[in-house]
């Protein structure tokens, strides 16, 4: 079985990119995208992934079921600039198999 599954990102310029992310590594969407650098250094994850900056805002345009947002991640996205229904924090998002094809696009910075 691969542990790697298919990601499709749209870069804050509109490039879209299919990338490929682990499985097996306990990684985050937001930790995905800035290894590929798909996104300025400084400009995404600048809380470290603690649901406390929305940097890593996401706008989700597959049909894919993720995990039921928290608490923390609604507090913040009810903070953030930009944000639409379809809004989530790529840092609260773990990379599983179940997001195979997953598309999503990069919000713009705040």
């Amino acid at each position: 079985m691969n542990p790697d599954i298919t990601i499709k990102v749209t870069d804050r310029e509109g490039t879209l990119h299919e990338i490929l992310a682990p499985t097996d590594m306990a990684m985050n969407l937001m930790e995905v995208v800035r290894s590929y650098e798909l996104a300025p250094e400084g400009t995404i994850g600048i809380c470290g992934g603690m649901a406390m900056c929305a940097s890593c805002q996401c706008y989700v345009k597959s049909d894919h079921e993720l995990p039921e947002m928290g608490i923390d991640e609604d507090m913040m996205l009810a903070e953030a600039f930009h944000v639409q229904d379809n809004s989530r924090l790529g840092c609260q998002i773990a990379i599983t198999p179940e997001l195979d094809g997953l598309e999503i696009e990069l919000a713009p910075e705040s």
